[in-house]
């Protein structure tokens, strides 16, 4: 699977995951996703920075600009590693849990 291929399948999983769940992401988190796919897609930020009181834009914006520099390709592979992160992490908490949920016969 090549790469774009294997970023597009991340951005799918990223695109059709539940707002509400037991897999959800953080603010900072989306917008660490936010960032790596615009610099992924567009390269560096190519906009003027959004004023003070448009404030998630102004967010949004600030996270793509920390990335500036960043080649497309490794912001994808960056991508696909955040994503892989945060799964390794639910698989952590799920096994940790086992027991309990074993004892509550879940």
């Amino acid at each position: 699977m090549s790469l774009d291929e294997r970023f597009n399948a991340a951005v799918a999983i990223i695109q059709n995951l539940p707002k509400e769940g037991p897999v959800s992401t953080s603010n900072s988190q989306k917008l660490e996703f936010y960032s790596l796919f615009k610099q992924s897609t567009i390269g560096d930020v190519n906009t003027e920075r959004p004023g003070i009181f448009s404030i998630v834009e102004r967010k949004k914006w600030d996270a793509w600009k920390a990335v500036e520099g960043l080649s497309k390709e490794e912001a994808k592979k960056r991508y696909i590693e955040v994503l892989l992160a945060m799964f390794d992490n639910i698989e952590k908490v799920i096994f940790c849990s086992e027991p309990f949920n074993k004892h509550l016969n879940l």
